[in-house]
């Protein structure tokens, strides 16, 4: 079993580097100004006045023949001063006379005469020949053992600063670094609309780190689903491992944040443990732009296609076994453009279906100057069915109200689950006024059929909202439409729901449910 030792986290290492360059800047301080005492210089100046002063006194009770009281001044000398091991005076050619401490273990003088700071040597005269010396044997300066060293003030000192400036430092960038949490970044409101979203999708800083990761993409692989925000998306290996990277084809993330341009559509294998099959996945990437045209980030998108290679390799070895399939293959290539165009829940298209035909349509009707309108339409607290029901009634009122909107449309209109509870129709060649008695239509049905479809719950009531929007207010494309249609459904929204709404510009006009409004002409 392997033994992974702790790591620290962000802030506690940014600390240390920190503390490390707080206490090197104090090192080189003091090279330059001597911030700190030098404590070899001062047991200099000490140690060189006791012997100065203790060479006087020996000098005078030699000459005076007092070596008892030499022996106790000796003594007294050494029990005053904590650092001075021994002290001795030794006369030529006799030797030691006078002693306190075990001179003869403490001192050990240079071989040359001279003298240091832990053996001093001071000459004595007597009536002005030289006589003998002082010899005084003092500790070292610097700690000679573990707990010295640990009590050294020098060194406690820089615990001291160390520690302290440790706990300031990771207090201070820990709260600091809560503001420039990627997590918080996104707002939940955000968070949630991306979780409703079937397709996988991941948003990155210019710097290819995670900012978010919505519901689909963390159920790709079990490692996806610890907490991927603020990390580089290269460290992600459950994902990156699946690309062909290199020097002229990096990840397409890369290439389109650097040519600022939409990449192309990449498939991706993700090899999931436990499973034989790889997740299939197509990656399509678009760079974030600010209004000044400045790069942000990018929002990698990963459609699940798993179930149409799993159909095609089915396809594949029936291909392969039986030549009079060609029937059963028709039948399943639907399925697979049903699969990659439809919302497997209400079959109404998906917004990739949708958007790639409504754009050529658009550009189409716009080019030969005839209408086309937009209805977005949203079921009334949607929210309070799962809450009071539960999701799987919930999914019943979205197949109820996506049953009533189809059933009162031409074979030229689109219908699109534009994502959760919200529906999109684009009804090409028709005025607002017409379109607008569509919605209405398609309001009261819902109120009066949609609830009574469902069964189980008997006297559920179910409404929706609706907002229109023509191209003669001038949108440029299906998306600057739809806006328009979000903004009016906002309106009916705001004023009571269950009603249609018309985009007027900067404003909505519209009708109460039942009630139409000759006024939104």
């Amino acid at each position: 079993m392997k033994l992974e030792l702790p790591t620290l986290n962000p802030v506690a290492r940014i600390s240390l580097g920190l503390v490390a360059l707080l206490l090197s800047l104090l090192m080189a301080a003091d090279l330059a100004f001597g911030l700190i005492p030098d404590r070899a210089e001062l047991a200099r100046q000490v140690r060189q006045q006791i012997s100065e002063s203790l060479a006087v006194q020996v000098a005078t009770l030699i000459q005076s023949g007092d070596m008892k009281t030499l022996q106790l001044t000796l003594a007294e000398v050494r029990g005053r001063n904590k650092a001075l091991r021994s002290v001795a005076v030794r006369q030529d050619g006799v030797g030691v006379v006078a002693q306190a401490g075990d001179h003869a273990a403490s001192w050990h003088p240079p071989e040359d005469g001279s003298s240091t700071l832990s053996q001093l040597r001071v000459p004595v005269l007597s009536d002005g020949k030289p006589w003998g010396e002082v010899e005084l044997a003092f500790h070292s300066v610097l700690p000679e053992t573990v707990v010295e060293w640990l009590t050294y003030p020098t060194l406690l000192a820089l615990l001291c600063i160390g520690l302290g400036s440790f706990l300031a430092f990771y207090l201070y960038l820990r709260r600091v670094l809560e503001y420039l949490d990627p997590a918080k970044a996104i707002p939940d409101r955000v968070r949630t609309a991306f979780d409703t979203l079937a397709e996988g999708v991941m948003v990155l800083d210019k710097q290819g780190r995670v900012v978010l990761a919505n519901k689909a993409l963390r159920s790709f692989h079990p490692a996806a689903q610890e907490d991927m925000t603020g990390r580089p998306v290269a460290e992600l290996t459950w994902l990156v491992e699946g690309f062909h990277v290199t020097p002229e084809h990096p990840y397409p993330w890369v290439r389109a944040m650097e040519r600022r341009t939409n990449s192309d559509d990449e498939t991706l294998e993700i090899a999931r443990p436990g499973e034989e099959e790889p997740l299939r996945a197509i990656v399509g990437c678009s760079p974030i732009l600010d209004g000044h045209g400045r790069l942000r980030g990018c929002l990698v998108n990963f459609a699940d296609v798993t179930m149409l290679h799993r159909i095609n390799d089915q396809l594949l070895g029936t291909l392969v076994d039986l030549e009079a399939s060609k029937e059963e293959i028709r039948r399943q290539n639907e399925e697979l453009h049903r699969l990659a165009t439809r919302d497997p829940m209400t079959g109404c298209l998906n917004r990739r279906a949708f958007f790639g035909a409504a754009d050529p349509l658009y550009a189409e009707l716009q080019a030969a100057g005839e209408e086309v309108c937009c209805i977005m339409t949203d079921i009334d607290h949607f929210k309070s069915f799962n809450d009071r029901y539960g999701h799987a009634v919930g999914d019943l009122v979205i197949k109820s109200v996506a049953k009533c909107l189809g059933t009162d449309l031409r074979e030229v209109d689109m219908l699109c689950r534009y994502g959760g509870e919200e529906f999109c129709i684009m009804l090409p060649r028709a005025t607002p006024e017409q379109a607008f008695d569509v919605a209405e239509r398609l309001r009261a049905l819902i109120e009066s059929n949609a609830g009574a479809a469902i069964r189980d719950i008997p006297g559920i009531r179910i409404t929706s909202s609706f907002g229109v929007a023509s191209i003669r207010n001038g949108a440029k494309d299906p998306a600057e439409l739809i806006d328009q249609a979000d903004n009016a459904l906002y309106q009916s929204k705001q004023t009571g729901r269950n009603r249609v709404s018309l985009w007027a510009g900067e404003r909505s006009v519209g009708a109460d449910a039942g009630v139409p409004e000759s006024a939104h002409h």
